[in-house]
């Protein structure tokens, strides 16, 4: 092949304060990992004096060995000069250095490269609302192209997105709300024992059940339930490349993806929220019966306490959490990362990003009803 069978030798010479590395024979695979070290070594050794690379007696380099010259150049870390190099070795030393350089990452608290976990709070606070701001905006830009891209919306799926977060969640909604009724009874008891108010525990629960903790808790259900689902279906086709294939087909993932999941999770609400506050006031009535009043007294007391403006208020939240929830996960989803862990994280970063987004979507209601004095 017209190169120089003899093994590569290293040379180390120092004159007028200039440390020379001088190299011989070939470097390629075979031969560059016995010089690795002492090339290194010597180029570390020079610390601040001038180094010089002379590469005039080389017959051949691979990209191995063009890594072992710039591996020698960083060990310096000062300026480093290349005499004598070959045109062949000189073009390919360019080109891996060129390759080097492009695929570093830039240094600096603030560059995409950075892993968002090792930037300061507020860098990555400003960094999530940017990224929701961003997937707002291309939601509602989706939303209002919907007309022209009907043909995306299937039917088909979106009744299996329904019954994923409303059916399937119905037994779960009717448990822990006969649960919930159970304690907020128990629990309102007590003090109200004391002033001889039993039978306002009924007015007490049926006002928290249907105005706040009806659509809080079905929310919660619905992230801990739906909200994962959503994050870990689309960031598995997100790894496996398949939403870059939507792309490619002319399909976009947010009309075809997004929007139905968001539009389940807005039917599905409403049905949990009212299963929920069901459960709980017969939880509530159980606990009522034992404590002697008669469940067509509790009945009357509901009536009294609640007005139609609680139940169509809670319906109404739990219409928002649920795209809020929804929203969320699909956002985790889209967000998904490279490697083994990237679905499980998407997941977790769906159900705890639902919750909290809902608590404080809750908060936001609670102080405008104040306000309004609803």
């Amino acid at each position: 092949m017209g190169a120089d069978p003899a093994p590569a030798r290293l040379g180390v010479t120092e004159a007028d304060g200039t440390v020379t590395i001088t190299l011989r024979g070939g470097l390629d695979a075979t031969s560059t990992g016995a010089l690795w070290r002492p090339t290194v070594r010597a180029a570390a050794a020079a610390g601040g004096r001038p180094l010089v690379l002379d590469l005039a007696a080389l017959s051949h380099c691979d990209t191995t060995g063009a890594a072992l010259l710039l591996a020698t150049e960083a060990a310096h870390g000062g300026p480093v000069a290349v005499h004598g190099a070959p045109t062949s070795v000189a073009a390919l030393l360019a080109r891996v250095r060129s390759a080097a350089m492009a695929g570093a990452p830039e240094t600096g608290p603030a560059t995409v490269a950075e892993p968002l976990a090792r930037r300061p709070m507020p860098a990555r606070l400003l960094a999530g609302a940017a990224e929701g701001l961003a997937f707002l905006g291309e939601a509602l830009f989706a939303l209002f192209g919907l007309p022209a891209r009907r043909r995306m919306i299937r039917l088909g799926d979106l009744a299996r997105f329904t019954d994923q977060a409303g059916v399937q969640g119905l037994p779960l909604a009717l448990l822990l709300g006969g649960l919930l009724g159970l304690i907020l009874a128990f629990q309102s008891a007590i003090p109200m024992r004391r002033f001889g108010a039993d039978i306002f525990v009924a007015d007490l629960v049926s006002i928290a059940l249907l105005r706040e903790l009806g659509p809080l808790v079905a929310a919660v259900i619905l992230a801990g339930r739906t909200g994962s689902a959503e994050a870990a279906e689309i960031g598995t086709m997100k790894v496996n490349e398949e939403l870059d294939a939507l792309a490619t087909m002319g399909l976009d993932p947010m009309t075809l993806l997004v929007l139905p999941r968001i539009a389940a999770a807005m039917i599905a609400m409403p049905v949990l929220v009212l299963a929920l506050d069901l459960a709980g006031l017969a939880g509530m009535t159980v606990v009522m019966a034992a404590f002697g009043f008669p469940p067509a007294l509790v009945l009357a007391r509901v009536v009294a306490a609640v007005r139609p403006g609680d139940l169509l208020g809670g319906v109404f939240h739990g219409i928002c959490f649920g795209a809020l929830v929804a929203a969320i996960g699909c956002r985790a989803g889209l967000a998904t990362g490279v490697g083994p862990r990237a679905v499980g994280l998407a997941a977790t970063r769906a159900v705890v990003g639902g919750i909290v987004g809902t608590i404080v979507l809750d908060g936001l209601f609670a102080v405008f009803n104040y306000r309004l004095g609803l």
